[in-house]
């Protein structure tokens, strides 16, 4: 029985995957400058079997998260970058090795081309799942991340994967692109509906 643990845990150390990082190097996003953000969190479900948490806890992670990797882009267009979350799961304690419970969360992403005032990508569904990496591969992020660490890590995650997918549509789709783009503008992105749906969000219980 022990060498049958020892190797469960030997194989899911070896699935851990390396720890999404705050300053990682910078994508490919043509000339996008995000001139502001927001971050609606008051509708988003919490759900069974998560840590309690309120939705306000989440404001401050991914605002930061949104300075942090995008807020470092400095080009020529202007842009509005708007995330809402529809619900999350904190993970509690499982049974070390056998069930480790995953933290996820489930967002819907907005961003908005100030200048031609058009939406790039419109309430766009990302489904986000914490990093899994040593202690926490083995006895869970509810024994080894308080309920902080993992919000802040999902914040990350969620960014992260939209500028990923931003990156990505500027290589295939030319998003991005403008040159010359002005200064000013007075339009700002109009203020996104966060869906109160389960059916929105039930997809983090994949």
């Amino acid at each position: 029985m022990i060498r049958i643990l020892a190797l469960l845990a030997s194989l899911v150390l070896l699935a851990a995957c390396e720890e999404t990082q705050l300053n990682e190097a910078k994508e490919d996003l043509g000339d996008f400058n995000m001139r502001v953000s927001f971050v609606y969190t008051d509708k988003a479900l919490q759900w069974p079997l998560s840590r309690a948490a309120e939705t306000s806890e989440w404001n401050e992670p991914i605002e930061r998260a949104l300075e942090a990797r995008l807020g470092r882009y400095n080009g020529a267009g202007k842009y509005d970058v708007a995330i809402t979350l529809e619900g999350f799961l904190l993970a509690t304690g499982g049974i070390p090795v056998l069930v480790n419970p995953k933290s996820a969360a489930v967002v819907n992403v907005f961003v908005y081309d100030v200048t031609t005032k058009t939406y790039l990508l419109k309430e766009h569904q990302m489904k986000i799942f914490e990093d899994t990496t040593g202690e926490s591969a083995i006895i869970g992020s509810g024994y080894s991340r308080t309920k902080a660490e993992q919000i802040d890590g999902l914040a990350l995650k969620i960014v992260d994967g939209l500028e990923e997918y931003m990156a990505a549509q500027h290589a295939e789709k030319g998003w991005f692109n403008g040159e010359g783009r002005p200064e000013t503008a007075t339009q700002t992105l109009i203020e996104p509906e966060v869906s109160t749906e389960p059916a929105a969000t039930a997809a983090v219980a994949e």
